[in-house]
């Protein structure tokens, strides 16, 4: 006997439809066999925290004047532990850097209204005073900021 007679078209269509038959049970047993699963995720609260959105608004007195036309520098606020928050850049950002001065190399870039707490300074390089700052929400976002740029907000 050769191949050719054990291996008709009869006998491979028999294996195919058995085999599909098989299939097809084993299937269908599955289906019925396994229970349904319910989701066992359900309702997840996400937890949420809300930042009240700082005021301009300081609380830093005028300083009294002799003269009422004498120019007189105008007090900033801005001192270790306040806080401030980034302004003036037109929705540019402010590169925060890793020194004060422009060739410090910038770090991140501090977007319009985002807030800081001031924790050294002042140092005066290229034309600008420039204070250290550190996000309150994130201690990674840290770095030096020219006061041009900065606005001090009164605290929590």
């Amino acid at each position: 006997m050769n191949a050719r007679q054990l291996f008709n078209r009869w006998v491979i269509l028999g294996a195919l439809l058995l085999a599909g038959s098989l299939l097809l049970i084993t299937a269908i047993s599955i289906g019925l066999t396994t229970p349904l699963r319910t989701s066992e995720v359900g309702f997840a609260p996400a937890d949420l925290t809300v930042i009240p959105a700082p005021t301009a608004t300081s609380n830093v007195p005028p300083t009294a004047t002799i003269d009422p036309f004498a120019p007189t520098a105008v007090p900033t606020g801005i001192v270790i532990g306040n806080y401030v928050q980034i302004t003036g850049t037109n929705g540019e950002g402010l590169r925060i850097r890793s020194n004060p001065g422009l060739s410090g190399e910038p770090v991140f870039l501090g977007f319009d209204s985002e807030v800081f707490i001031v924790q050294d300074g002042p140092r005066e390089a290229d034309g600008y005073m420039w204070w250290y700052l550190v996000a309150p929400y994130d201690q990674t976002r840290a770095g030096w900021a020219a006061a041009d740029f900065l606005s001090y907000i009164p605290g929590p």
